[in-house]
């Protein structure tokens, strides 16, 4: 039940996940929802979810980056035209570790991403297929942080992504038979752009210009007894990549890497490690070369189910009836 449990929660991890700086400029972070099986309705409810992110490039003295999500899913027993409704909220925080060379201070930071409201309509097609739609903001406009190192304008917004509310739209097909997990997930993230940050320090620095991007993620992982295991992989795409826009230069990357992942009965851990293999970001080295960023990424997972509702008691047959 619980592998089930796992396999079904990616649509709640898919918009709980915020973005980094790294990412350029989705809010949904590439691969949030590798090693769960988003197309397929949970059962019905209350379950517990906290995935924890952290992201290193390659470029030298870039800071490190991480993003904690916690968030509750309620499985519903609506299921208007067969389709199961699932409803989440999550408060994600993004943190940065600024690693300068010696002389230079550092800075650690953490960032509140917008408060997400969200909600799937996941079907059951028979023969272990499913798919879902999803539906959902991230209130940055309420509630989200900018960011700032420290360094004036500069390093001002750190994530100029949350001068917008963020709009998200996926829909994903799984296949779960036999104990695999063969996932496709597509998402977009749509602005208000521009964005604008309030206050005098967003007076200061003016509209934003985001791009709407377009994310897939990808797991064919396989269940073995109480272990789970198999390749994952994800990308995101900027449609805006102008001079002007957050995401300048950056058209996205794609990332390969693999999942393990272990049923514990009260509660299912799940980690994976991605490497990119194309990307758009670039850095300027000491010699004035231009080079890749290529980023690697470790994530790890906790799902505890809350609250399942009891099995209807079955009716039992008389042994000798009347006629």
């Amino acid at each position: 039940m619980l592998n089930r449990i796992t396999a079904t929660l990616a649509g709640a991890a898919a918009v709980a996940l915020s973005a980094t700086a790294a990412s350029a400029q989705a809010t949904t972070i590439p691969g949030e929802q590798v090693g769960l099986a988003a197309g397929a309705p949970l059962p019905e409810g209350l379950y517990a979810v906290d995935t924890f992110i952290y992201r290193r490039t390659d470029q030298p003295f870039s800071p490190d980056t991480a993003i904690n999500v916690p968030f509750l899913l309620w499985s519903t027993p609506l299921t208007p035209f067969g389709g199961r409704i699932e409803a989440l909220v999550a408060q994600p925080t993004v943190f940065a570790f600024t690693r300068n060379g010696a002389g230079q201070r550092n800075k650690d930071i953490s960032i509140n991403v917008g408060t997400l409201l969200a909600g799937i309509w996941a079907f059951d097609l028979g023969n272990n297929f499913g798919v879902s739609f999803l539906g959902g903001v991230h209130l940055n406009d309420l509630d989200a942080g900018s960011g700032s190192l420290g360094t004036g304008l500069a390093g001002t917004p750190v994530l100029p992504q949350f001068s917008s509310n963020t709009y998200r739209f996926g829909v994903a097909g799984s296949y779960t038979g036999d104990g695999w997990n063969i996932t496709a997930n597509l998402t977009g993230n749509v602005y208000d752009t521009p964005g604008r940050f309030g206050g005098p320090v967003g007076a200061a620095i003016g509209p934003i210009r985001l791009s709407d991007a377009i994310l897939l993620d990808l797991t064919a992982t396989k269940k073995f007894g109480n272990f789970e295991i198999g390749p994952v992989a994800y990308g995101v795409y900027n449609f805006d990549t102008s001079q002007f826009s957050a995401a300048n230069g950056n058209r996205g990357r794609f990332a390969v890497g693999g999942l393990i992942g272990y049923d514990f009965k009260a509660f299912t851990v799940q980690a994976y490690v991605a490497r990119d293999v194309v990307t758009g970001a670039q850095y300027t080295n000491a010699l004035g070369r231009t080079r890749d960023n290529y980023s690697t990424d470790g994530f790890v997972r906790f799902v505890v189910p809350l609250y399942t509702p009891p099995a209807p008691a079955a009716v039992v047959a008389p042994l000798v009836r009347k006629g």
